[in-house]
């Protein structure tokens, strides 16, 4: 068996804290969305900030039980309920909300959930192959069980970005044809030994990292989910409100850039020959910035998990998304 990479004992820290809520610019009287509360670090610390009121959101129903001492601490300011971020405008109506100044979006798997053997998120840590979020639906091992091989290469292909995703489906197949994969070491060591444990520029990773990073995006919704949810924040925020989004790898970067870029209006200009496109999306967002932040050395030296974060800013601007009557004044 491969030996799994020691992961630092870090307890949960929110990511470019201090960014995140000046990108927000939080003030008295706004109305602002976590759509990811987790621990509820950025929650806390937006509600520290100023005299105003959140809604946060999560999928896991541990999170929002862990979250009921905060509701409790913010007398009536917070309101926390389970759910998926892409249903934020739903949840935002039950709340009493038709408007909001920010939105922020911490995306991926939390530490507690990493940290946890039961959840199955980690092969560093031996426990059922689970990796749910809302601890509901199809888990990883009922995919690597019963999906044909095609299928799990090209799940492990688009969402890990493992170059040999075929030679990992084939080694599980193989595996489950004796027994069913139900462990996440039985599943870490089966990739081990059709992957060999070297990154980009030789940098040594553990073998099992695009795949089970694959398996969680996959068995989540994970891109889906992040698509509607900035859909969902663009209908959501009131006119120069902000958006936070911070995210852990380049699919889900990519994604963030792509949405922005494309309301920012800066996607590639067409040939000069060709008449302007009619249906150019409306421009809803305007960016302080055109590339992500990143944590400092300080920040990565305290809080290891932090060296892949990027941050992207957005300010609404006063334009309707498409498809959505005029913006109506900003609610308090």
């Amino acid at each position: 068996m491969i030996a799994a990479p020691h992961i630092p004992d870090v307890p949960h820290v929110p990511v470019m804290l201090d960014e995140v809520l000046q990108g927000l610019a939080v003030r008295d009287g706004g109305v602002y969305l976590d759509g990811t509360f987790g621990a509820g670090g950025y929650a806390k610390a937006i509600l520290e900030a100023a005299d105003c009121r959140l809604i946060a959101i999560d999928r896991d129903p541990d999170a929002v039980a862990a979250g009921a001492a905060a509701v409790a601490e913010f007398d009536g300011r917070l309101t926390l309920v389970q759910g998926r971020f892409s249903e934020m405008g739903q949840l935002a109506a039950d709340a009493g909300a038709s408007q909001l100044q920010g939105v922020t979006l911490d995306l991926g798997v939390s530490s507690m959930q990493l940290d946890q053997a039961g959840r199955g998120f980690s092969f560093s840590v031996d426990g059922p192959l689970d990796m749910r979020m809302s601890q509901a639906g199809e888990s990883a091992a009922d995919v690597v069980n019963s999906r044909e091989q095609d299928e799990l290469a090209d799940i492990i292909y688009h969402y890990g970005d493992e170059r040999r995703s075929r030679a990992v489906a084939r080694a599980i197949i193989r595996a489950r044809e004796t027994a069913p994969i139900e462990r996440t070491s039985t599943l870490a060591d089966i990739v081990a030994k059709a992957v060999r444990a070297t990154g980009k520029g030789g940098k040594r990773i553990h073998p099992a990292t695009r795949t089970f990073q694959a398996l969680r995006i996959y068995v989540n919704s994970e891109i889906e989910e992040l698509r509607q949810g900035l859909a969902a924040a663009e209908r959501l925020l009131a006119p120069w409100g902000w958006l936070a989004v911070v995210s852990f790898h380049s699919l889900e970067d990519r994604e963030v850039k792509q949405f922005l870029s494309e309301r920012a209006g800066l996607r590639p200009a067409g040939s000069r020959h060709r008449p302007p496109s009619e249906d150019q999306r409306p421009i809803t967002f305007q960016l302080p910035r055109r590339g992500a932040t990143k944590p400092g050395a300080t920040e990565i030296a305290a809080n290891p998990r932090a060296r892949s974060a990027r941050l992207r800013l957005a300010q609404r601007t006063e334009v309707p998304a498409a498809g959505l009557g005029p913006a109506v004044g900003v609610a308090s």
